[in-house]
């Protein structure tokens, strides 16, 4: 990635002053709440919500199911739109609960960045690691903020430590905390040579800064007790002696993160973190595509749908694809190509997202999201281009770890059924399976946190109460090879065979037993357990 960033022409200021990022994290270590921050400093919003807040005059704005508002989880990701200082932010909140990782995983196709989110009394969990290698194999920038400080946490030193171990990645730090807990004064940053010091009383107020000249400034005795004073002297000796500086080419290479130390809920730390997203952060970055990279200083629009979400507005059955563009100026009213029907679209009402508000994008360039309503021709993977027939990769279907029959609880509403399983699988909120024996539909999904989803989706959106039943099979495989062969294993296994919602055959299977079979006497079929969303 180094060369690319050298060699690449400058690119028109408003596609440079674009940020598109996400936010990372295992449940619970803040991530919503530094996102209302973000957008509480970003002037979208008045007061920030909190997640588990009294009253419906704190709703946190990010979570819009009415799942995600009962639980205080986030379970679809939503895009919002911000300006903070010279720089526009499209910031992706991403699911934390990781029974939602695939729709996580396809958000980060989706950004230039990823911000993960680290509880400083817990350090590195199992989510994040998992989300974290995804991030390395796209090599996204990742800056990380370590939250919580305000709360009894671990050693600096040790956190420094523990993420340079698991996730075998450079850690530089761009603010040192001074005390932890109830003695949690503020941060030092390092960036800027200035301390930063937190208000307890006004969790919405900004901090203050003092600037000071350099470690030895007189004026820090007037701000830090002496004992802490003397303690964070010798921990930013060590630091410098032991850990590296910040690099930026490293760092937009994927090898380093800076950290920064702060609390989300007291709005500590969230403006210095901001700040270094948008002064280090990457541009908005080349795309790549089956035929070629799309860069964005391109003056011909492209781009792709990297998520849909249903029923958005319940008062309108609307589908929103969320659309990152990756070259050109788009304007409302362009035709696009809808490159796998290759019928032209007019784009007459996108729209961008501010929270839950949205409005009426007049116009968007590369690196922007925009939301377009449409009534189920858009899918996960599609490309819209100014006539170029263009297919976007990398954007990942994985195979279901869990599988359940559904049954409608009223006998007759079974068509009704039918038409909510299509929609949430073109959604990609679960894989829909229509076996060739029998009736019904068998349900796919990663994680079994989704079942209780969309059975609320399906009552609450269709009026229609639903129940899953297990059944016998416990996996999936797609099947691919030549026609005839494909012909003659399905029509010996029917029991077995069943078709997704793309008409795209499957196999279900009870035992990796019968997969390693079929590999041994079908040497011609391949059994895969992802499959590209494709047009």
């Amino acid at each position: 990635m180094a060369d690319t960033l050298s060699n690449r022409p400058a690119l028109p200021p408003e596609i440079a002053r674009r940020r598109t990022f996400a936010i990372i994290s295992h449940p619970d270590a803040g991530k919503t709440t530094l996102t209302e921050k973000f957008l509480l400093f970003g002037g979208a919003i008045q007061m920030a919500g909190q997640v588990r807040a009294k009253g419906e005059a704190r709703r946190t704005r990010s979570d819009f199911m009415k799942m995600e508002q009962e639980r205080g989880i986030s379970v679809s990701a939503s895009a919002m739109s911000f300006d903070f200082g010279q720089y526009r932010f499209n910031l992706v909140d991403t699911p934390g609960h990781s029974d939602f990782s695939e729709d996580t995983y396809r958000t980060l196709t989706a950004v230039d960045a990823a911000i993960m989110v680290i509880d400083g009394a817990k350090g590195v969990e199992s989510q994040t690691r998992k989300l974290f290698e995804v991030c390395r194999l796209r090599d996204l920038p990742i800056l990380t903020f370590c939250n919580k400080m305000d709360r009894e946490s671990r050693d600096t030193f040790e956190i420094i430590d523990e993420i340079q171990e698991n996730l075998a990645i450079d850690v530089a730090p761009a603010s040192w905390p001074i005390g932890m807990g109830r003695d949690f004064v503020g941060c030092y940053d390092l960036l800027n040579d200035r301390l930063d010091l937190m208000d307890r009383a006004d969790r919405n107020r900004v901090a203050e800064s003092i600037r000071i000249a350099g470690l030895d400034d007189p004026k820090l005795a007037d701000h830090v007790p002496a004992d802490l004073l003397a303690k964070f002297r010798e921990e930013i000796e060590m630091a410098r002696a032991l850990l590296p500086a910040f690099d930026r080419q490293s760092f937009l290479e994927g090898h380093m993160t800076p950290i920064w130390f702060g609390s989300a809920i007291n709005s500590f730390g969230v403006r210095e973190l901001m700040s270094g997203m948008g002064d280090y952060g990457p541009e908005p970055q080349p795309q790549k595509a089956a035929e070629r990279e799309i860069e964005p200083e391109e003056a011909k629009v492209a781009g792709f749908v990297f998520k849909v979400q249903a029923n958005m507005d319940p008062k309108h059955r609307d589908r929103v694809a969320f659309v990152r563009l990756a070259s050109g100026h788009f304007e409302r009213g362009m035709k696009l190509l809808h490159v796998r029907s290759k019928k032209p679209m007019a784009i007459s009402n996108p729209v961008l997202f501010l929270a839950a508000d949205r409005e009426l994008a007049e116009e968007a360039w590369a690196g922007d999201i925009i939301g377009i309503p449409n009534h189920g021709q858009l899918r996960i993977g599609d490309a819209l281009t100014e006539g170029e027939s263009l297919r976007f990769t990398g954007i990942p279907s994985f195979a279901p770890e869990l599988l359940q029959t559904v049954r409608a609880g009223d006998p007759m509403k079974a068509k009704h059924l039918e038409k909510a399983l299509m929609q949430f699988a073109e959604e990609g909120a679960a894989k829909v399976f229509k076996p060739q024996i029998g009736s019904g539909y068998i349900v796919g999904v990663v994680g079994a946190l989704q079942f209780e989803v969309l059975a609320s989706r399906i009552e609450q959106e269709y009026q229609l109460p639903v129940r899953f039943e297990p059944t016998q099979f416990t996996s999936a495989r797609w099947v691919t090879g030549p026609k005839a062969d494909v012909e003659k294993f399905v029509n010996a296994n029917k029991g077995h065979i069943a078709h997704d919602h793309d008409g795209d055959i499957v196999y279900l299977t009870r035992l990796q037993w019968d997969i390693d079979r079929i590999l041994r006497d079908h040497p011609e079929l391949k059994l895969s357990a992802t499959k590209e969303m494709m047009v």
